[in-house]
């Protein structure tokens, strides 16, 4: 059996913990040459491969490689079983824990702001955004960031717009 150290079993242990795998954030107290020294051997041993860090998803970032890009940590399916995981297994946990995120979607608190909206827009005649900045007192610039921000990115709604006869651009919530 492989001799680990108590910060490699660490820093292996958590990474099968979340999801892909991704071994950063690395333990408080490391830093600098020691986390450097510390990463190289394992990336040596097989147990951690540098991957390029997909920023649009929040991955934490490990070096940047020069060309506006840069790279995270993952542990390997080698990391996995120096400490005793089967590969296979922590994919399921991954997954799982994937799937029990995806049930805790946001909901909009009834009586705010964020719900007019989403009610206006679910009206069969949609609205305009003369008739948004009415009825929420926000200007046009904060309702249309509300719509991509709060109700698509967060809220996983789909906001369509379409131009109307005489009414301009009318906005509708369509199917998710």
């Amino acid at each position: 059996m492989t001799k680990l150290t108590e910060t490699q079993t660490i820093i292996l242990s958590a990474g099968a913990q979340r999801p892909d795998n991704i071994a950063l954030p690395l333990p408080k107290g490391l830093a600098g040459a020691a986390a450097k020294m510390t990463v190289t051997k394992m990336i040596e041993r097989g147990w951690l491969q540098e991957v390029d860090a997909n920023l649009r998803r929040g991955e934490p970032l490990w070096r940047e490689t020069g060309d506006g890009h840069g790279t995270t940590l993952v542990v390997t399916d080698a990391g996995l079983r120096v400490i005793g995981i089967e590969p296979i297994v922590a994919q399921t946990m991954a997954a799982n824990q994937k799937d029990s995120e995806q049930v805790k979607s946001p909901t909009p608190r009834a009586g705010t702001k964020q719900a007019m909206l989403i009610d206006l827009l679910r009206t069969p005649d949609g609205a305009t955004m003369d008739e948004i900045v009415a009825a929420t007192g926000w200007l046009a610039h904060t309702a249309r960031g509300a719509m991509s921000g709060a109700l698509g990115k967060k809220l996983g709604l789909v906001v369509t717009s379409a131009k109307a006869e005489g009414r301009g651009r009318v906005y509708r919530l369509g199917p998710a």
